[in-house]
């Protein structure tokens, strides 16, 4: 004969649930914090600590890397919380989960072919962090958003740029000029510009575009006279897309 689980938890009152499960949080036992927040939910889900708990039942699921648990969370939040004084945390961690694969992602634009993958979690994180500046301006985690909105803005250039660069290796000149045209339009304030019109002026060359290529030159000289890409593009036999490997 089995005996039932003893239900350790029976009779906690709402404070103790929420005490012993942040402890569990703080030791970095998510899995555990996670049931802990779930049975104070559902025991006392009029609370004020029921609303902490899916705030905290998030960010366990965000530490513990299930992303996709965790964004449900979250939205979960927002749709059943939309004024709650916290809010605008929800909106900036929807960003920071979104944001956690980058490291992967920008990895992966230096090792494979990039063309095979389409950085949704970079899109997806920049939008997060725009909404929550655009929706709460004065919040504390605005600054920090502001700041992974360009680090993201640069990468999605970053992408772009590789792409361009695998379409000039592959003869692909037309498809390549419009990529690069396309970064120029999109991410004018990246760094990643500076190729952009460098990979513009390759291929308007190999199209035999030249007035194209001759506008472009020029304007790539006015805005970076000293570019790497000026020697290197006088040496025809050199892979230039290999100097910032």
């Amino acid at each position: 004969m089995f005996s039932e689980k003893i239900d350790e938890t029976k009779g906690w009152s709402a404070t103790k649930l929420y005490s012993e499960a942040s402890e569990e949080l703080e030791g970095q036992h998510y899995e555990r914090a996670i049931q802990l927040y779930e049975k104070l939910e559902s025991s006392y889900p009029f609370g004020t600590y029921a609303q902490q708990a899916q705030m905290q039942i998030a960010y366990a699921y965000y530490k513990s890397q299930d992303q996709a648990q965790a964004l449900a969370a979250v939205e979960r939040f927002i749709k059943l919380h939309p004024n709650h004084a916290n809010v605008d945390y929800m909106y900036y961690l929807r960003g920071l989960i979104n944001f956690n694969d980058q490291i992967g992602f920008l990895n992966f634009i230096y090792e494979q072919d990039a063309t095979e993958r389409d950085p949704k979690a970079t899109r997806e994180a920049y939008a997060a962090f725009k909404q929550l500046v655009d929706k709460f301006p004065n919040s504390k985690y605005t600054p920090d958003s502001l700041d992974r909105m360009r680090y993201l803005i640069n990468a999605m250039a970053s992408y772009e740029v590789h792409v361009a660069r695998y379409y000039y290796r592959r003869g692909a000149y037309l498809a390549a000029a419009n990529r690069a045209m396309g970064i120029m339009n999109d991410y004018r304030d990246s760094p990643a510009i500076e190729e952009a019109l460098f990979i513009m002026i390759r291929s308007y060359d190999k199209l035999g575009m030249t007035e194209l290529r001759d506008d472009t030159m020029r304007v790539f000289k006015l805005n970076y006279p000293a570019s790497k890409f000026l020697d290197e593009g006088k040496k025809a036999e050199r892979h230039w897309w290999k100097l910032w490997n």
